[in-house]
């Protein structure tokens, strides 16, 4: 659910080109409630004319965001398009951890909406609900580029109609294997950045397609991501300097009734 941070500079540019943007973008109706269900995966997100049909979010009308079950960290997550929890800092208890759940449900007055000017009705959103006040903090760490490597790629293209999804993924005690179906590099790096060899991954491979694939590794006993992803996937992660840009929560409160 959680993609590169690099992609929400794209969608901020996007929404500030469109004339929906030409005053301050907030939802028509919008209802934030306390998830009471006991339920501990957050699922949902926002669903605009331009977003990519498939994947959990199909189901969601057209113009609107429902969110069921998501800690405040998991709503910032999915507004500002943060690729792991890592990248939030300063999270109360509450906010990052913890019981306190939410559920989601957001209108846009226009249904034509992009998915970049939901995300920013989001923002605004949190921001009013929650008392929410951040900052941004960047930083220059250790990370690695994704890159193609000697031989080229070995992905299989996905074919129309396939649905976007992570398939079958297996994080065990050290190995992870996944089977992603109609996925970018972009999200491959993603996922790397959390579940990779350590650091942010950014995709310099120049593979603009959606592919299927198998990747398994394992850090401690073999092989690692990087000899994986180059024997099975023709890809390589490069070690390079990366600029992460961190959300720091100045304060949050609890939401009070709608």
């Amino acid at each position: 659910m959680f993609r590169a941070l690099a992609i929400s500079a794209a969608l901020c540019s996007l929404a500030a080109q469109s004339p929906l943007a030409a005053s301050r973008l907030t939802f028509e109706a919008a209802s934030v409630r306390p998830n009471t269900s006991g339920y501990n995966g957050v699922s949902g997100g926002c669903r605009g004319i331009d977003s990519k049909s498939g994947g959990e979010n199909r189901d969601i009308p057209l113009g609107r965001c429902v969110i069921t079950a998501g800690r405040l960290s998991h709503l910032i997550g999915i507004a500002w398009q943060l690729n792991s929890m890592a990248m939030l800092h300063n999270s109360p208890d509450w906010v990052i951890g913890g019981d306190e759940r939410f559920d989601i449900q957001a209108k846009a007055e226009n249904q034509r909406a992009t998915e970049a000017q939901l995300l920013e009705m989001l923002q605004r959103l949190l921001e009013d609900r929650f008392q929410l006040k951040w900052h941004r903090e960047e930083q220059e760490e250790h990370g690695f580029a994704l890159v193609i490597a000697k031989g080229g790629p070995k992905l299989e293209e996905s074919k129309e109609g396939e649905v976007t999804s992570l398939g079958p993924f297996n994080k065990g005690n050290p190995t992870v294997t996944i089977s992603p179906h109609k996925v970018s590099m972009a999200m491959l790096a993603s996922f790397l950045s959390t579940f990779g060899p350590g650091g942010t991954v950014a995709d310099e491979t120049g593979l603009k397609g959606d592919y299927n694939f198998t990747l398994t590794y394992n850090e401690a006993e073999g092989p690692s991501a990087n000899t994986a992803l180059q024997r099975q996937l023709g890809l390589r992660l490069e070690p390079r300097k990366v600029m992460n840009s961190y959300f720091v929560i100045d304060s949050a409160e609890r939401p009070g009734a709608n």
